[in-house]
């Protein structure tokens, strides 16, 4: 199986799930356009995935802002995550959100209660991305 691999822009965020070490990232704004048209593929990918999965999945979201079409495709995500714990397989989330951005905390909160899926919350700040 292949990486994904999307470049983010404005509107969508960056994609890069490796299957071969099970790896997965979303980081950026996700607000598309045609959001059927951004994850549909990216939905596919992971059904795909599911079918020979690494023996551990990490899955890493890093969103500033999304929008209520995004969030549902995100809950999918989750939701197939689940299917893969359930089959014993290791998952967890990682949840990074900037400090002060409370409400981002809160949004990855509702979805590790949504869940049964381990959820790790990083918070980091500005500052922690200025490379001296």
């Amino acid at each position: 199986m292949e990486v994904l691999s999307i470049f983010g822009t404005a509107l969508t965020p960056i994609i890069s799930f490796n299957p071969s070490i099970g790896t997965m990232e979303i980081k950026g704004r996700s607000i598309p356009d045609d959001p059927d048209d951004f994850w549909v593929p990216v939905l596919n990918w992971f059904e795909s995935y599911l079918i020979q999965p690494a023996l551990k999945t990490k899955f890493k979201i890093d969103l500033e802002y999304f929008n209520i079409p995004s969030s549902k495709r995100v809950l999918f995500l989750l939701y197939k995550l689940n299917e893969l714990a359930e089959r014993g397989f290791d998952v967890c989330v990682e949840w990074h959100y900037k400090t002060e951005d409370e409400d981002m905390y809160e949004v990855g909160q509702d979805y590790a209660y949504m869940v049964k899926v381990p959820f790790i919350f990083k918070a980091y700040s500005e500052l922690d991305l200025i490379e001296v």
